[in-house]
């Protein structure tokens, strides 16, 4: 079994920053979709999704992101996810073509001004 997954919140600058650490699958994701609703209600213009410390995500998580995105749209709020990717993490957009669908980063640094 991986390394128990922890979703953290910081915020740095003008941005919220939600943090991964951790394999985070279906029975996480629900601590992901809190964090995530928590800063698009937060009334920071950016929110950045760290997923440099997780080496897992399942479609669960992938479901969290997608319904963020929509709620940051909304909030006319950005939302970029920052890597570096792990090789399983970058598959899961490419395998499901949801890639598109996200303002993408090389690192939180790079997140905070793209």
């Amino acid at each position: 079994m991986g390394e128990e997954a922890v979703v953290t919140t910081t915020t740095a600058r003008d941005a919220t920053v939600v943090s991964l650490h951790g394999e985070v699958d279906e029975d996480n994701a629900p601590l992901l979709a809190r964090a995530l609703a928590q800063a698009a209600a937060s009334g920071l213009p950016r929110t950045v999704v760290d997923l440099s410390g997780t080496p897992f995500v399942d479609s669960s998580v992938l479901h969290a992101l997608l319904d963020a995105q929509r709620a940051h749209a909304a909030a006319a709020t950005l939302l970029v996810l920052a890597g570096p990717l792990h090789t399983t993490v970058l598959r899961l957009f490419e395998v499901t073509g949801s890639a598109p669908a996200f303002r993408m980063a090389d690192s939180v640094a790079a997140a905070m001004t793209c």
